[in-house]
């Protein structure tokens, strides 16, 4: 379930000093919520919370990330796939980010370890649950927009499909919605194809 935390919310521990009112959250603010296994993000000023995925969510996590892990090793250009939860500082006021999946191109890659990622990954895969649907086809759709996130794909639990979204003169425009049958391409990573029915089997 994914929920706007209104001002001192119930479900938000005690504070000193007091949480924010939506819309003045801070980095700051984050790194004092509690380690509690639900997914915290800020973006322009407002805390999302959603709940620890499920069963489905995580196969397809794990299994998108070590297709994606297996092509990168074999052209072993120094790419990078990362998967949730890992902190993406966006440029603008998303900060922090915890996309499901994302990749950053060789160009890209810092040349250390870091704790966080600050800028505009690559590509970025986010899975949409019944209860993330805004979050991700709206919220996180126009904040990667804007930050110039090259390529968004969203991966639909409900239709089993796969929408590929590339940014064009700083618009995100469709470039195709893959259903079970179909096999997607990226056009960052061209060497990147993915059938989309394998994703959902169980």
């Amino acid at each position: 379930m994914l929920f706007e935390i209104p001002t001192h919310d119930p479900r938000l521990p005690p504070s000193d000093p007091p949480w924010p009112p939506q819309g003045q959250w801070t980095y700051e603010d984050y790194l004092r919520l509690p380690d509690d296994g639900r997914r915290y993000e800020i973006i322009d000023g407002v805390l999302y919370v959603t709940n620890a995925p499920d069963w489905l969510h995580q196969r397809i996590v794990m299994r998108l990330g070590a297709h994606v892990e297996n092509l990168l090793t074999g052209l072993g250009r120094g790419e990078a796939v990362i998967p949730a939860p890992f902190e993406v500082h966006l440029p603008g006021h998303a900060k922090p980010v915890l996309p499901d999946l994302l990749y950053i191109a060789p160009e890209h890659c810092p040349n250390e370890p870091p704790k966080f990622f600050e800028g505009a990954p690559d590509l970025v895969v986010e899975i949409i649950s019944p209860s993330s649907v805004r979050l991700d086809r709206y919220v996180k759709f126009g904040a990667y927009e804007r930050a110039g996130v090259r390529e968004y794909w969203l991966i639909d639990l409900g239709t089993r499909s796969l929408e590929v979204y590339v940014l064009s003169a700083g618009e995100y425009a469709l470039l195709g919605q893959f259903g079970p049958q179909e096999t997607a391409r990226s056009q960052v990573l061209p060497e990147l194809t993915m059938a989309v029915g394998s994703l959902f089997e169980t």
